[in-house]
């Protein structure tokens, strides 16, 4: 994997959130409030209060029955403007994919990467759009056409037209989705080869912390940089003290497979002169330690094998010969795993004048497989979770423009949140020289360099005060444009045959959606609270 999977902070995820949503409820609150006093005078403060309190009120004594009512009428309001004809399109992809996918790699691994990918891929790229056009245009024409009359006349709360337009579409949506998912699975197992079956897994891995040590064997915080642009992997220097140790937490029985613990590794090689050729790869060789026993076991060397998943399969009893000659036996999980629960792998390369790179994923232990439906049903649920949340921000946005600008509105925040978090987070980060805007300005007109630094006085110091507002407030727009580049990392765990992570995968896209639920109701209600449904 070309990834390192982090483990999710829910609770600072909690307070990032209450931040944001503090401070954008604040502003909303302080703009809300200064109108209303300006155009009613002191009635206004009290005309925001009981604006405030009716939205409680509203989602108090909402009613399921109602609500359920108007999803029942969203579905079938859109299965009038002929939503099944996706499906159409879908069998088209199917019926053809095959012969162009076929051969696409030469490797069988790779060849079910394909198969799944495009799976996935053209399961999002049909339902995000349908999805999107549905919920931005049905109810901005529904005001249009004044339908909406045969829905506020009764006695319906307007927060629950919001909930049932939501449900309702996340309600189809969801079964036009399994349809698809299921087809979509099936055509994968009917597609791939006897032969590549076995690549058909959903792998969970165990990954560990990783360290390292210099050539003369003294801790250091990485390997050699042997000259790459993306300094992800550390290489350790061959034929010396040079190691990478990885620490893995929480090994137990459990981990094991017929009773073999199963380590696979991803190493990169890197060449000073040709070597070995004929050997097929570096050799390396592996040590087990327990500090708590002062054990060191070592493992047979091996040859690393690029380009390929190199499982070393390691009988629970290992055998080593000791000081005197004799053999010795020592129990993976009895003697090599510490008090705490925690195995020490020490990695070191044997052949002179060769580098051995590797990052934190390079080297996990492989517990026993799931079967592949289920990280293929998790990845379906990476699409579904985008989804509900399109589905949300295309009713939130319509509710106060017209079809057409809330299409534009919509594909606008899912398009910044997919593509241009990493290029806004360098900006706000202040990695960028001069990425103020006033400062560039000033730089710009006084023909100063990006590295002179401003000149003391007044006029720096208002220069720093305004572009510290406008990053804070450009902070605060980013952070309330949804993240959706984590339901795609769900994607990606299945096509390189891994169990989606809850903790790095699942979980993050779970409470990301969730986070938008409340702002997208507010919003939602003041705006067909505000807005004059009888009109054009």
């Amino acid at each position: 994997m070309s990834f390192d999977p982090i483990p999710y902070d829910l609770a600072d995820a909690l307070k990032h959130f209450l931040i944001v949503f503090g401070s954008s409820m604040f502003i909303a609150l302080f703009v809300c409030l200064a109108v209303s006093l300006i155009t009613r005078g002191g009635k206004g403060f009290v005309d925001v209060f009981w604006g405030v309190l009716d939205f409680f009120v509203q989602i108090v004594h909402i009613s399921c029955r109602r609500i359920w009512s108007l999803a029942v009428l969203t579905i079938r309001e859109s299965l009038r403007q002929k939503i099944l004809f996706v499906f159409i399109i879908f069998a088209a992809l199917f019926m053809f994919a095959g012969w162009f996918l076929s051969g696409a790699a030469d490797r069988p691994d790779l060849q079910v990467q394909s198969y799944i990918d495009f799976v996935l891929k053209a399961t999002s790229w049909l339902v995000l759009p349908i999805m999107l056009l549905l919920s931005c245009w049905s109810l901005p024409e529904d005001i249009r056409l004044r339908t909406i009359h045969t829905v506020v006349t009764k006695p319906v709360y307007r927060i629950e037209i919001v909930i049932g337009r939501m449900l309702g579409f996340t309600l189809l949506g969801t079964s036009i989705l399994v349809v698809m998912g299921a087809i979509g699975y099936v055509w994968i197992i009917r597609q791939v080869p006897e032969s590549a079956q076995e690549n058909l897994v959903s792998k969970v891995p165990i990954y560990g912390a990783i360290s390292f040590t210099d050539r003369e064997g003294a801790p250091t915080t990485s390997g050699i940089n042997v000259g790459d642009i993306w300094m992800y992997r550390s290489y350790i220097e061959g034929a010396t003290k040079a190691s990478a140790i990885y620490k893995f937490k929480g090994i137990d029985e459990s981990d094991a497979i017929d009773d073999q613990l199963n380590l696979q590794s991803s190493f990169e090689a890197f060449r000073t002169h040709k070597g070995n050729m004929e050997q097929g790869g570096i050799l390396y060789e592996l040590t087990f330690v327990n500090p708590d026993k002062d054990l060191r076991v070592k493992y047979d060397p091996m040859i690393n094998k690029e380009y390929s998943d190199n499982q070393i399969l390691i009988d629970r009893t290992i055998v080593e010969k000791n000081n005197e000659g004799k053999d010795v036996e020592y129990d993976i999980f009895d003697d090599l795993v510490d008090d705490n629960g925690d195995l020490t792998v020490e990695v070191r390369c044997l052949e002179a004048g060769q580098l051995l790179g590797m990052a934190r994923p390079d080297l996990f232990v492989r517990t026993p497989d799931r079967a592949f439906l289920v990280g293929y049903s998790k990845a379906v649920l990476g699409i579904w979770l985008p989804m509900v949340l399109v589905i949300m921000l295309g009713v939130t946005i319509s509710c106060f423009v017209k079809g057409p600008v809330a299409i534009l509105t919509t594909l606008t925040i899912v398009t910044v949140g997919f593509m241009s978090k990493e290029y806004m987070n360098e900006i706000l980060s202040g990695q960028m020289e001069a990425s103020g805007a006033i400062e560039a300005w000033y730089r710009l007109l006084t023909h100063m360099n990006s590295q002179t630094e401003l000149p003391a006085g007044p006029v720096r110091t208002m220069i720093e005060f305004v572009d510290g507002g406008i990053i804070n407030f450009l902070w605060l727009c980013q952070q309330v444009i949804p993240n959706f580049g984590i339901f795609s990392n769900m994607r990606e765990y299945v096509i390189k045959g891994f169990d989606v992570s809850w903790s790095a995968a699942l979980l993050p896209g779970i409470v990301t959606t969730a986070a938008y639920i409340l702002p997208c109701l507010l919003i939602s209600f003041y705006s067909l609270k505000l807005r004059e449904l009888e009109a054009k």
